[in-house]
């Protein structure tokens, strides 16, 4: 893969009040009768209805391997004003689109979004800021240190749901710094056609969507992430776009038999599937990485819906783009910024799958470092609903069984895991598994916060299992909202964070206990480090609702005891060691050993859990 001349695509000032524009557009040429426009017009006039956008034919000529290429310079002249009103000339923020006039159309086709942009506008509109100065990286960035993939505990984030933008983001690392989270994963802030949106039809991957600010609020929020020892994943989409993206938009309009960009590859799941045969699409999409680890200083990429394009571990899609941004930006080394992936001779990239038909295949036999898996929430809902019985499942689950811990890829040593949740994006929140109401029909429905209880042993189990941990966006206040499973209701409605549940009686308890088990996790190496093992015994524990799991490491032993029935239990249990075992949760039931192998009694309320630590 090769990185595509970005000082050439896209907009740059290049002097005070001139702006170069360029647009690849492979397969268009001048030759065939056609031409492109770029039309510009000030932020402040685009709704005054007696002044319109500024046309500019754009220049023909060819890049080297990807083609047809169109081109201009425009000088950004206030004596080019239509109107005494108009803003134009003025320092800011201006919005444009490129247009095209070709023999097979009937009608020149406008609203083209530069698929290079950085910045956007409202609608499909790309923008740029005449005057713009470049944020400047504060001292932090030659310091901060990507985390040890073990040792992350994730909290996933939509923009405007979990505090309106990224100014709001911002203040909110506070609050996730005392928390105890390590890294964000940001759901996408690629540029998409509606202002309410997930963000996963993405038609502008070079840049923020305006619904949450500018490019410097992004990097502002990323510095001061670091600063608080937080690290940024960032959620893109490779496998399908929008249909507004411009290598969809042009060439269906063109009814061209062929696509140079788009087209069937691996699965075609979810809107216009891009092709990664294709050389423009491969690099392309690899540049995109590169951009955004270089500009944006983010430490990790978590991949949305892999199978869209993975075509084997040997394939041209995702594994050839994990295995080329790996070996990049390892051979960057400890230049400049770079310096934050390698800490103590390990390569701390994060590379975050979401591969849940192959989670266990892509980790294993791909540059990947991390994999969403449903397998835990999977196992989780079953106890729920079916009972008992799934308890094994859960047992194994939470010890990641068949996942490896490291895998040599050529000389490459890359530790290994995957990641735990009990609820995200994709689904309705944890809390409505013990029962919702209808607020309106059945698309506006919540889940019942008065049974917050019920997930107490469960939110133990994940935080202390073998992986990494993920908690939805106030997940840990008991936010409650239903997710419809499909139609327009799924991804159009604004479901905000309701931080007013942090003090309600169900949030304060539930924050409690999260404040408390991701402490004892960050405290404790054994919880990231140790070794896992299940206590598999139908008779003893899982018939009465019990769920046993010990983390080991050097001379620390650790006990964790789950509940998910509501009777309190006394269960026996073996202790190989001597020591003092002490209770983490509420120290009440710390007890010593003198002798190896001696059978203990172990208390655990209903719809609760203990945790015992011997050091």
């Amino acid at each position: 893969m090769k990185l595509l001349p970005l000082n050439q695509l896209g907009i740059h000032e290049i002097s005070n009040n001139i702006i170069h524009f360029g647009f690849l557009l492979p397969w268009v040429s001048a030759d065939n009768g056609n031409e492109v426009y770029v039309k510009i017009i000030k932020e402040e006039d685009q709704f005054i209805q007696n002044i319109p956008a500024l046309s500019f034919k754009m220049n023909h000529s060819e890049i080297p391997i990807y083609g047809d290429y169109w081109s201009c310079e425009v000088s950004i002249d206030i004596n080019d004003r239509i109107s005494d009103v108009s803003r134009w000339g003025e320092n800011g923020k201006y919005v444009y689109r490129y247009e095209l006039h070709s023999p097979l159309l009937d009608e020149p086709l406008d609203w083209i979004v530069d698929p290079f942009a950085r910045e956007f506008g409202i609608g499909r509109q790309a923008a740029f800021t005449l005057g713009y100065k470049q944020f400047e990286w504060g001292e932090i960035e030659a310091k901060w240190k990507t985390p040890d993939i073990r040792s992350l505990i994730v909290y996933e984030l939509m923009l405007h749901e979990f505090a309106s933008d990224l100014a709001g983001a911002k203040e909110k690392l506070y609050y996730l710094k005392d928390l105890g989270i390590n890294c964000i994963e940001i759901m996408p802030v690629s540029n998409v056609q509606r202002s309410i949106d997930w963000g996963f039809e993405p038609i502008g991957l070079f840049g923020v969507d305006e619904r949450f600010g500018n490019r410097k609020d992004f990097q502002d929020l990323i510095q001061t992430a670091h600063e608080l020892g937080i690290a940024v994943v960032l959620d893109m989409i490779y496998g399908h776009t929008g249909s507004e993206f411009a290598y969809e938009y042009v060439y269906e309009h063109l009814h061209y038999h062929e696509n140079p960009f788009m087209g069937a590859f691996a699965k075609d799941m979810f809107g216009p599937s891009t092709d990664f045969q294709k050389e423009f699409t491969r690099d392309f999409y690899f540049t995109a990485n590169y951009f955004w680890f270089d500009r944006y200083h983010i430490d990790g990429i978590r991949y949305d819906c892999v199978p869209n394009y993975y075509d084997g571990f040997m394939g041209q899609g995702y594994s050839n783009l994990v295995f080329n941004t790996y070996q990049e930006i390892l051979q960057k080394g400890d230049a400049g910024h770079w310096q934050r992936f390698l800490n103590n001779e390990k390569f701390n990239l994060i590379q975050m799958a979401e591969q849940l038909e192959a989670p266990v295949e892509v980790v294993k036999k791909t540059y990947t470092n991390c994999t969403w898996q449903n397998e835990t929430l999977g196992a989780v809902k079953n106890i729920i609903d079916s009972g008992f019985g799934y308890i094994y499942n859960l047992g194994m689950q939470f010890g990641l069984e068949g996942y490896p811990e490291s895998v040599t890829h050529n000389s490459d040593a890359i530790e290994k895991s995957a990641l735990h949740y009990l609820e995200n994006h994709d689904h309705p929140r944890f809390i409505c598994s013990f029962g919702t109401r209808s607020l309106y029909k059945e698309v506006f429905k919540e889940g019942m916060q008065e049974n917050w209880y019920k997930a107490q042993p469960y939110v133990i189990g994940f935080l202390l299992a073998k992986g990494i941990p993920m908690l939805w966006q106030g997940q840990e206040i008991v936010e409650n909202y239903d997710v419809p499973e499909s139609g327009p209701a799924r991804i159009g409605i604004l479901r905000p964070v309701r931080w007013e549940k942090f003090y309600t009686p169900e949030g304060k308890k539930m924050i409690s206990l999260y404040r408390k088990i991701i402490s004892l996790r960050n405290k404790e190496r054994v919880f990231t480090q140790g070794a896992y093992y299940f206590y598999n015994d139908w008779v003893k524990y899982q018939s009465k609702g019990i769920l046993i799991f010990s983390r080991s490491i050097d001379n620390i032993f650790a006990i964790v005891c789950l509940n998910f029935s509501q009777t309190e239990h006394y269960v026996e249990f073996l202790i190989e060691s001597t020591g003092k075992f002490e209770e983490q949760l509420h120290q009440d039931d710390t007890f010593s050993i003198a002798e190896s192998n001696t059978v203990v009694m172990l208390k655990v309320p209903g719809n609760y859990g203990r945790v015992w630590l011997k050091k």
